[in-house]
């Protein structure tokens, strides 16, 4: 029986062969092939673990080669392959006909296995790699389940281990898997007197399109950006897998629960790094944008961020993913998310207000803009100014709510995932510059309103791109298969704000 266990490396991972030689000699563990501090100190672990469960340690030299050696091994998962390793080479647990098997758990000292993070892609990498049999601890039996063709068994002490191995390697025929479901914190109908953003939303939801939202201090801003997770449709499986095998790998992943099937919502403080967004760091972890993959990455005023960080956002907007080299090492993550900024009119935040007086230069509030970056602010298609709420606004009764609202965005989708059925991407915001005229026709006026905004609004050739992927995301809105003049004109009343010094207008 060949042991495997599961190193993460990115988000395809690597398998690890666990391999034990026993020989004469002083007796003592050996462990090599690169292990961290955590997994040389699985030698004391394993030790004490097998003699409390019952069986014998060897008295012997043991060698504990874990391959490929350049690979660096980090984390206690290991425990759990180095022990049955151990188990297996000095025949005190059956000969299974089992050809290969992979492990991970790590050890307390009285035999318990605990649960621990990344089982989910340790599972996946495994199928990939023709293993379909894993010992897994019982907390994460549920991971193991949810990758189709997995057969796993849970262990919750190394004492019951010989007769798992004896007894038929079959998963829980009635085992239903607890999908964790996401409730958001906002709903939409909190959200008063404010129907352009309302509206904002709603096509920011249905087509992907990423947004900004920009007003005085109070105006609510940031109680509409929370509002935005909640009227997205739900992951499909193929996403909900991806997402859960990040979050999985990051240690996010609740244990004893199934796969996530809302789209995340991530919203990182101000003073986060780039390493933090990015991922990195000093292991090979995702970061905030992986973390929303799938799902939204709020950046809550956005100019307070550093502008190394928000720079850093540029190619995971394009690639959908993120590419990362340190020290001659190289690794990816998914990161398909849909970024929502918000920030105010300008550094005192009155720019707007009726009752107040902003006292910023035309130089400042430029300055404040351009904090964010032409190239990132190039790559939002929607810009909301979001006014204070009038007080008889705030006493009306409350709008539509999140769900309703999300079942017409869930209809638009459906006509996206239909018309691009035969392509790789699902969404209008996905939609390439090559294949924007044969999804997307104007007529003669729609034309002529498009090439007077590019001019007079100083548009770039990926801005009127964005222009033409909202106008397709209100056609589908309105159950339309072609593109009207009304929507282009909404969707550049959507665009026309940050560029050439317009940044408000008397509301």
């Amino acid at each position: 029986m060949k042991i495997f266990a599961y190193a993460p490396s990115g988000y395809a991972g690597a398998l690890v062969s666990v391999e034990v030689d026993i020989r004469r000699g002083i007796p003592g563990l050996d462990i090599v092939g690169l292990p961290d501090n955590a997994v040389r100190e699985s030698r004391d672990r394993v030790r004490v673990a097998l003699k409390r469960s019952g069986f014998n340690f060897p008295q012997d030299r043991i060698l504990v080669n874990l391959s490929p050696a350049g690979l660096k091994k980090e984390g206690a998962s290991y425990d759990l392959p180095i022990a049955v390793g151990i188990l297996s080479a000095t025949g005190q647990i059956p000969d299974s006909e089992i050809g290969s098997v992979l492990c991970a758990g790590e050890l307390l000292l009285d035999g318990t296995v605990r649960p621990v993070s990344g089982v989910l892609p340790a599972v996946a990498a495994a199928i990939a790699g023709d293993i379909n049999r894993f010992i897994v601890p019982d907390a994460n039996l549920s991971e193991a389940l949810a990758i189709p063709g997995a057969i796993p068994v849970g262990i919750s002490n190394l004492r019951i281990l010989p007769g798992l191995l004896e007894g038929e390697w079959t998963t829980v025929a009635d085992f239903e898997n607890p999908y964790s479901v996401h409730v958001p914190k906002q709903d939409l109908s909190d959200l008063k007197g404010q129907p352009v953003l309302r509206r904002a939303l709603e096509v920011a939801a249905a087509g992907g399109h990423h947004i900004l939202l920009f007003g005085p201090p109070g105006s609510g801003k940031t109680m509409a950006a929370r509002a935005l997770a909640g009227l997205l449709p739900d992951l499909d499986s193929d996403k909900s897998l991806e997402v859960s095998r990040i979050w999985s790998q990051a240690g996010k992943l609740r244990i004893e629960k199934g796969l996530i099937t809302r789209p995340p919502f991530r919203e990182p403080h101000h003073t986060s790094s780039a390493e933090g967004l990015i991922g990195g760091g000093s292991g090979m972890y995702p970061g905030e944008v992986s973390l929303s993959h799938g799902g939204v990455l709020f950046l809550d005023e956005a100019p307070e961020y550093g502008s190394r960080v928000l720079q850093t956002l540029r190619e995971p907007l394009e690639s959908g993913r993120v590419d990362m080299a340190r020290a001659g090492k190289t690794w990816w993550f998914p990161a398909d998310f849909q970024l929502q900024m918000t920030m105010n009119p300008c550094p005192c935040g009155n720019l707007g207000r009726e009752e107040a007086t902003c006292l910023c230069t035309t130089p400042e509030i430029s300055r404040y803009w351009r904090h964010l970056g032409g190239a990132l602010l190039d790559r939002v298609d929607i810009r909301v100014p979001v006014p204070m709420v009038k007080p008889e606004d705030l006493l009306v009764p409350a709008g539509e709510d999140s769900f309703t609202v999300r079942s017409r965005v869930e209809e638009s989708r459906e006509r996206q995932l239909k018309r691009y059925r035969e392509s790789f991407w699902k969404i209008n915001a996905d939609i390439p510059p090559g294949e924007i005229q044969k999804f997307i026709s104007l007529d003669k006026a729609s034309s002529s309103y498009l090439k007077e905004a590019v001019v007079k609004l100083g548009l770039s050739s990926r801005a009127a791109h964005g222009v033409l992927k909202v106008a397709r995301t209100l056609a589908d809105l309105a159950s339309r298969d072609e593109v009207s003049e009304k929507d282009v004109l909404e969707s550049i009343q959507h665009r026309r704000y940050g560029d050439r010094d317009i940044f408000w207008r008397t509301l």
